[in-house]
């Protein structure tokens, strides 16, 4: 399974993917951090996220995609950035007709580290150690994105798997 994980935002979105499937090594396909200048039209902003998005959609065919769930923050501005740029990711996955799946920071954290608390160096150290790098990608950004991805081959696999289950009861 290939998942591009998102960490949306207006200035940095990280944008990674991932191949493997729960119980196996993952391996890194692609990362990278989109960046926008907050001098310029908020509508040009989104459109070159939209880009990167719908890009590595076309170069990497994910089979999902995993984006990072927003949550209240006390910065207003900052939340309805993140919360423009998640939906400008949902959307470019809808038009390639791939399922998009939501997760909070606390449960990639659980998912990658075991710990819903984990701060970023722990996040970054188990990225790093799940797909065998030398070092973490860099800015936090791009290692949240394949924290996300993660997430989603070992979670949304068994969460689909249950619900598959179920269904045939």
């Amino acid at each position: 399974m290939r998942v591009l994980g998102v960490d949306p935002g207006l200035t940095r979105c990280g944008i990674g993917v991932v191949e493997g499937s729960p119980g196996r090594r993952l391996a890194l396909v692609h990362v990278e951090v989109v960046r926008t200048d907050p001098e310029v039209a908020l509508g040009a902003r989104l459109g070159r996220i939209d880009e990167a998005v719908a890009a590595a959609l076309a170069d990497f065919r994910p089979d999902r995609v995993a984006i990072e769930r927003v949550f209240s923050q006390h910065n207003v501005s900052t939340v309805m950035g993140t919360a423009q740029a998640a939906g400008v990711c949902a959307l470019a996955a809808h038009r390639a007709r791939r399922s998009v799946a939501t997760y909070t920071p606390s449960e990639v954290k659980a998912a990658v580290t075991g710990d819903g608390r984990a701060d970023k160096s722990g996040v970054a150290f188990m990225v790093r150690r799940i797909l065998n790098l030398a070092e973490a990608p860099r800015p936090a950004d791009a290692t949240d994105a394949l924290a996300l991805a993660i997430t989603d081959v070992w979670r949304g696999t068994a969460l689909r798997d249950r619900a598959r289950a179920v269904a045939r009861r």
